[in-house]
């Protein structure tokens, strides 16, 4: 046993622990330090004050605490810690809220050594010891200011739509008052743990699970073996295993083959590695260009290579090219990426066994998942169980973090199997590695540019192949090559195009949504063609840009007519505009972007949005309080906020008086909370059920439904068909929906160093102007990462090379310039408030911005991500 001091408390706690944390939080259920990254001490999530000093508590041994006094948020002075909250909260220095109880304990660390001496320069670097995925930190470091110079700002309940006010459950997310799944422990929960496959690809001969068995703490192991009924899930195609059976095939590194369940996670995953495998190891297929041609298929029962081929074609390219007064030809290479979101992926699950003790099966299962589609969660549970979705319920656990990452199951039917079997809660916590290896990436894509235009600059064609590696497993590979071919143009007016993208099964990781979903590879290409045709016709990349951007009336991209809602494109060009001249005017190296996004999934897809309203009862004379309930997954993004803000907007009530929930108790789903619609859809469907409780007095009991459709888009392959079979479709509409946004870097002409960004977006209507601008400046900090630093590349076996956080090169407080935000709001026609959404179109312009400031800064092209990290690039020469 170790003794030390836990906020004024002696306490003694076992010595097997692994660190500090793992004692804090299985043993002394103190949660408010999260796990991140355990045991690399990389993301600082884990920050305690041990002898008064901020420490990760993940990298300190039980050895080391014996004695020693550590001090927790749940041992802070309250009043110290409401001040906090309020810092936080008012200042918008929070998203999902993961990192942030740490870094308000490394926040207080600092400002009792320093007090106001404290610069906002030290705190950055102080902060480098901590991971913020969502906010860009700027936004965190003005609490910290605020703090330290005892400058708090009165924390403002939002009230309509159009006005800032906090986030909801943003005190309490701030100092780690709400739950996220791995702080939840019911009675008699047992832990499971994950064996992954050592190999991506290979035929398994044999799982030996005996010597795990063995260990005393062990409940069970389980394998495909085990599996009732449907053995594959997935968003849009079932293939994805949800373990690989003996005389299966593995088809990369995340494969799961066995999980163990026992008392403690400790016990799991110390018996885990003991399950022994035998494999018959195969040669990976990792190269898309030879893959797509090889009739050998990659992944183990699934034919064919090639996921998806996307294409649409206007005019005659060949000949526009052979006209045009300027051409470019050029082949651009972006990397795969890793979200990095600071939750690894979590999952309880809780049987309800029958009353009477009859029968060894639970009559049902309820699960509190993180994901961002939970119906989609509990359809793929039931259908692996072989039971009626009725018996499954699925919860919402707001998250932390995901950026599309947290779409496909992870590892909530392994946790749904394992409390079904064992009839006893079951938790799944990924560690960061696990996490790393089993979720998808962004894709890397190949895109090979050719394009014309006339002496004044105007385009005349663009000619586009794309290819992308989508690892072994659909996901939504298909449809991110889709919006990557559909918005191959970017937001400008091309007559001739001819685009044709392809998604490759390969044996890498699996790929699939992050923010941008195709979009910020596309923008990459194109803002580097732009750039190389201004230089040849003698013009600006203000000036190309503004000559060929799209205007109401005109046929954008697969063929689309653009409607009033496209003047935002222009409208955040001029808003830029005199921060670019003010930059080339003093010598600096500036780059600049532009692009657009669609809002919603569009494509040809029905989308349902639902949500209710509900009056309580009074109670003690005062107002009864509102239910608002929707189907989006809140994971830093401020949906709740949105739908509250709507209310209030609609209801004419207070803030204070709104309980918003995500309900999936009955049939509100709308499939992934992604494609930048949670807002759009959101906002619609909570406004409809607003007006229908209007319609009829607000009555107390009564449910007032709401929904907003999004049912008259067609797809790329829809219009193609059409066209082939003679029946063309006029202006098809492919989105419903396009968010706009214009960037400038300006750089040092010396150093190359980043001086700051413009950022000015097109949002429609910004619903909470607060959490607009931390998204747009969490999303230039990603963007950022993006074209400079970031990557997760597989060496030849498949395998990828970066297994942790810092390996990843996200860049740090200190290293992150200034971002002026410019909310521009040109309304969105037949959009509820106008409203076009901001999640995805952040970082879109960005790596095409950086790109131009590094030409004009070193004299250099860049055709690769990342530009200034050569380890972290998946060169396009590498595929053949």
């Amino acid at each position: 046993m170790t003794e030390f001091t836990v906020n004024g408390e002696q306490v003694e706690v076992r010595d097997d622990h692994p660190h500090l944390l793992a004692a804090l939080r299985e043993e002394l259920d103190i949660t408010s330090p999260k796990d991140g990254c355990s045991p690399t001490g990389q993301c600082g999530c884990c920050t305690v004050l041990i002898d008064g000093k901020a420490r990760v508590s993940c990298q300190t041994s039980m050895e080391k605490i014996a004695g020693s006094e550590v001090v927790t948020l749940e041992g802070f002075d309250q009043a110290e810690v409401d001040r906090m909250a309020d810092a936080f909260a008012a200042c918008g220095a929070l998203q999902c809220g993961f990192c942030t109880p740490g870094i308000v304990v490394r926040t207080k660390a600092l400002i009792d050594k320093n007090g106001a001496d404290l610069t906002r320069e030290q705190a950055s670097r102080h902060l480098g010891a901590h991971l913020c995925r969502c906010t860009g930190y700027i936004k965190v470091l003005d609490a910290v200011e605020a703090l330290a110079h005892d400058n708090v700002p009165v924390v403002v309940q939002p009230g309509g739509v159009g006005s800032r006010g906090v986030k909801y459950e943003g005190r309490e997310l701030s100092v780690g008052v709400r739950d996220f799944i791995d702080d939840m422990r019911p009675d008699g929960m047992l832990h499971g743990a994950l064996r992954l496959t050592d190999h991506a690809r290979a035929d398994i001969v044999g799982i030996d699970a005996s010597k795990a068995l063995e260990i005393e703490g062990v409940h069970a192991v389980y394998t495909a073996a085990d599996i009732p009924a449907a053995q594959r899930v997935g968003i849009i195609h079932k293939d994805w295993p949800v373990m690989i059976p003996v005389g299966g095939r593995t088809s990369y590194r995340g494969d799961v083959l066995a999980i163990v369940v026992a008392d403690t996670r400790k016990i799991a995953r110390d018996a885990v590695e003991l399950v022994e495998v035998t494999y018959d190891v195969l040669e990976p297929m990792v190269d898309p260009v030879r893959v797509v041609e090889s009739d050998d298929p990659a992944v183990w029962e699934l034919d064919g290579n090639t996921l998806s081929t996307s294409t649409y074609s206007r005019g005659d390219v060949d000949a526009a090219l052979a006209e045009s007064a300027f051409t470019v030809d050029e082949v651009f290479q972006t990397q795969r990426i890793e979200h990095a979101f600071l939750e690894p992926e979590s999952t309880l699950a809780v049987p309800t066994m029958p009353a009477d003790g009859s029968g060894d099966e639970p009559e049902s299962l309820y699960v509190y998942s993180g994901g961002q589609g939970i119906w989609d969660d509990r359809n793929d549970i039931a259908a692996m169980l072989g039971i009626d979705t009725d018996r499954v319920t699925t919860e919402l656990v707001s998250n932390g973090g995901a950026f599309g990452g947290k779409e496909d199951m992870s590892n909530q039917a392994h946790t749904a199997l394992a409390a079904w079997k064992t009839g006893r809660p079951v938790k799944i916590t990924l560690s960061r590695e696990e996490s790393l290896l089993m979720h998808p990436k962004r894709h890397p894509i190949r895109m090979h540019y050719q394009a014309g235009c006339d002496a004044d600059g105007k385009l005349t064609a663009i000619k586009v192949r794309m290819i992308g590696d989508s690892g072994p497993y659909a996901s939504v590979g298909m449809k991110v090559l889709e919006r990557a071919a559909g918005h191959a143009t970017g937001p400008y007016l091309v007559g001739n195009v001819d685009v044709e993208a392809v998604a490759v099964r390969t044996n890498n990781s699996v790929c699939g949504a992050f923010r941008g979903f195709g979009a910020n590879q596309a923008q990459f290409a194109m803002e580097g063609v732009l750039e190389r045709l201004a230089e040849q016709v003698g013009i600006t990349g203000w000036e190309i840009r503004s000559r060929n951007v799209v205007t109401p009336g005109t046929v954008w991209g697969p063929g689309q007519k653009m409607d009033d809602g496209c003047k935002g494109a222009r409208m955040c060009l001029d808003a830029v505009k005199p921060a670019y001249d003010e930059a080339m005017a003093a010598g600096k190296a500036v780059g600049m972007g532009l692009g657009l996004k669609n809002s919603g999934l569009g494509n040809g897809f029905k989308e349902i949005a639902k949500a209710v309203v509900h009056f309580l009862e009074p109670v003690d004379g005062e107002p009864g309080r509102v239910e608002v309930r929707h189907c989006w997954t809140e994971m830093g993004q401020g949906v709740h906020t949105v739908c509250l803000q709507v209310a209030v907007e609609e209801l004419g009530i207070p803030a204070e008086r709104i309980d918003v929930i995500v309900d999936s108790t009955r049939e509100l789903g709308a499939g992934q909370t992604t494609g930048s619609r949670g807002t759009l859809m959101g906002a619609g469907s909570v406004k409809a059920a607003c007006e229908a409780a209007r319609a009829d007095g607000c009555k107390v009991g009564v449910d007032y439904e709401g929904e907003y459709r999004v049912d008259w888009t067609s797809s790329l392959g829809q219009i193609e068909e059409a066209k082939a079979a003679g029946n063309a479709i006029d202006n098809p509409i492919i989105h419903s929906t396009f968010g706009y946004a214009a960037q400038v870097v300006v750089m040092d002409p010396e150093t190359g160093e980043i001086e700051n960004v413009i950022a000015a977006h097109d949002v429609g209507k910004a619903v909470n102007p607060m959490l607009c601008e931390g998204q747009i400046e969490g999303a230039v900090h990603m963007g950022l990462g993006y074209a400079l630093s970031e990557g997760f590349p597989c060496d030849e076996t498949g395998f990828p090379v970066n297994t942790t956080l810092r390996s990843l090169d996200i860049i740090r407080p200190k290293d992150m310039p200034p971002v002026d935000v410019i909310l521009v709001e040109s309304a969105q026609p037949d959009s509820p408030y106008g409203i076009k959404g901001v999640g995805e179109i952040g970082l879109v312009p960005t790596a095409g911005a950086v790109a131009g400031a590094i030409r004009k800064q070193s004299g250099e092209w860049h055709n690769e991500l990342p530009m200034r990290n050569e380890a972290n690039r998946e060169r396009a020469s590498a595929w053949t």
